[in-house]
């Protein structure tokens, strides 16, 4: 909860000195709808729209910015989240696996690139079954052995597979 706070806080003020640089008159919408709009509308023009292999391929040239991509979900895993250089509490965090999307005849899980998500968030998504598709919005922290490490921001389920597909 505390993280939350700081989170919020750290948007807020973001947002503030954004919406003051552009000029932007926020003053008439409701206290709590305010940073959720700004945020999105300034998150779009910083946000890259890339290929998980295009990122685990130049990590660096991902590092501290805001990437978002689709791709299949693998399962959730703890692999990464106790590495010193890019440590996530595994008390918070739980990493999830992607399926590499240059490899169509199975599944190879793109394991090069560590992706954390709350647990609070993956707890509401607890159903996500290998194939189902996701939206990943996060930022890439740190490129510790040469691989990406990726916090996630927003994380949406476009489809999941339906009971009769499933095997």
């Amino acid at each position: 909860m505390k993280r939350m706070f700081k989170s919020l806080l750290y948007i807020l003020i973001t947002v503030s000195v954004i919406s003051l640089n552009a000029n932007i008159n926020v003053s008439n919408a409701a206290p709590t709808a305010a940073p959720v709009k700004q945020t999105k509308t300034t998150a779009t023009t910083s946000i890259l729209n890339v290929s998980p292999v295009d990122v685990v391929n130049c990590p660096s040239k991902y590092l501290n910015k805001t990437i978002t991509f689709n791709a299949e979900f693998v399962t959730y895993t703890s692999l990464g989240l106790d590495y010193k250089p890019a440590y996530r509490d595994p008390a918070k965090y739980i990493g999830l696996l992607i399926k590499r999307p240059d490899v169509t005849d199975h599944t190879i899980p793109l394991s090069e690139m560590k992706i954390f998500l709350t647990r609070e968030v993956a707890e509401k998504n607890i159903d996500l079954e290998a194939g189902d598709k996701v939206k990943i919005t996060g930022n890439v922290f740190s490129t510790a052995l040469g691989d990406p490490w990726v916090d996630v921001k927003t994380f949406t389920v476009l489809s999941q597979k339906n009971k009769t597909e499933k095997k």
